[in-house]
């Protein structure tokens, strides 16, 4: 077999082969011959049926499997008898021309690109940092008691105000005509919980148990509803009820409905603490990673190959295709998504991907079998019965492979953290949490 490696542009390369036309006729044979003691045509009995047939039958498609056969076979022994990094799949064709007793092809294929990293003691990082402070665990007990929270009638000459439950009756109009959406009878809502718009619980807030009132409303161009987007609607309201919302004491009694060991108070504030912690260390973590990658991506040159980037759309195009479909969307697979708004994303996780790559190789930053044990029992300590999260991740080698992507992305991280210059910044809970 003759082997010629030509570079074309960048990480494009072709090589030309060339197979023996009998090498190839010999296996087409020799397949049909075994294809003959198996295969059952009527008016014959099994392994009776002549080679003849059998050729007029098959020949073509044992023919082009043998072709894809051999001619792969020859690539890669050619890619690899040149050290190449093969990437993706080579586009082959027939080439014309070839010596008497011979067939040429051209495969025409990417390579891996060599990734050169650059000195990343003056890559300049910006690492954050949280704490969990007494006013995170007190807003978050707030949260608990409102999630246990019970409502009671209020007095008849009460009015409506803000956190008090109501159930109206309600029917709107759009020019004088009723609107889909638009009337509902006994529907109950928070004030001041943005279940429903401004306006409409502008309105509500103050009225009284029987009272009815006529108010306008002012859908917002960007409303979900279509067809009431941007329009003026009067609406009637009628207060049906107004309840009270009354919170649980925090106490012990509190504490052992949310399960905490012991039933204290103090037990509650800890285990609250200890979630918050996790929480705050996790998004920290997250904020790091990824102004780690950021910087060394900065520091990488390296061409991508486009076969990658191709099948990163791909893989991207599939996944969105999937959640829109998990989210009750109907034929999604006629949707279109076009590539090009997903393809800066998917150039920048192939250069990442191969960036990553070369350093945790350089550097040997491979993850241990004692970190992946780690970063398991970690991610199954907050779940009530780690031991059975711990076998449920060791049941599964796809699941373990994610947890070592996360320690090789962890074990990065903090080699390029240990070389950079890094800048330590702290963050106030609630940034850090999004809640401002």
């Amino acid at each position: 077999m003759a082997v010629n490696v030509e570079t074309l542009e960048k990480l494009e390369r072709k090589i030309t082969l060339t197979l023996p036309v009998e090498s190839i006729q010999s296996e087409v044979e020799a397949r049909l011959r075994k294809l003959a003691r198996t295969v059952r045509m009527d008016g014959f009995r099994p392994g009776k049926v002549p080679m003849s047939v059998v050729a007029r039958q098959y020949g073509y498609s044992v023919q082009y499997e043998v072709m894809n056969d051999k001619v792969g076979e020859a690539f890669f022994q050619a890619a690899d008898e040149a050290k190449l990094r093969v990437a993706g799949q080579p586009a082959i064709s027939e080439k014309e021309g070839a010596p008497e007793g011979q067939m040429a092809f051209d495969a025409v294929f990417e390579v891996f690109p060599e990734v050169k990293i650059g000195d990343l003691a003056s890559a300049e990082i910006e690492r954050l940092g949280a704490d969990v402070g007494e006013d995170a665990i007190d807003r978050t007990l707030e949260i608990l008691r409102k999630q246990r929270r019970s409502f009671a009638q209020r007095a008849k000459d009460a009015a409506a105000e803000d956190g008090d439950r109501v159930t109206v009756d309600f029917a709107g109009k759009i020019d004088g005509e009723p609107f889909e959406g638009g009337k509902a009878e006994d529907f109950p809502f928070v004030i001041a919980e943005g279940q429903m718009l401004p306006e409409f619980e502008n309105a509500v807030r103050g009225m009284k148990l029987g009272e009815s009132k006529t108010f306008p409303l002012a859908f917002p161009a960007d409303y979900h509803g279509k067809d009431v987007a941007g329009k003026t609607a009067d609406f009637m309201v009628t207060v049906k009820k107004i309840e009270a919302a009354h919170l649980p004491e925090v106490n012990e009694q509190l504490a052992k409905s949310l399960g905490v060991e012991g039933g204290t108070v103090d037990g509650l504030r800890a285990d609250i603490r200890k979630n918050l912690e996790r929480e705050v260390k996790f998004r920290l973590n997250q904020r790091n990673k990824q102004a780690v990658m950021d910087a060394l991506v900065a520091k990488a040159e390296l061409d991508i190959p486009k076969s990658s980037v191709q099948a990163e759309l791909d893989r991207m195009i599939a996944s969105a295709r999937a959640d829109l479909k998990a989210r009750g969307l109907k034929d999604v697979d006629k949707l279109p998504l076009p590539e090009d708004s997903f393809r800066p994303q998917a150039e920048q996780r192939v250069r990442l991907g191969l960036v990553v790559a070369e350093l945790v190789k350089a550097n040997a930053l491979q993850a241990t079998p004692e970190q992946i044990k780690a970063q398991v029992e970690e991610l199954a300590a907050s779940y009530e019965k780690p031991d059975e999260v711990v076998r449920y991740y060791y049941a599964d080698n796809r699941r373990l492979a994610d947890v070592e992507a996360m320690v090789i992305e962890n074990n990065v991280t903090n080699h390029v953290l240990g070389l950079a210059k890094v800048t330590d910044k702290k963050l106030g809970f609630d940034e850090l949490m999004g809640n401002q």
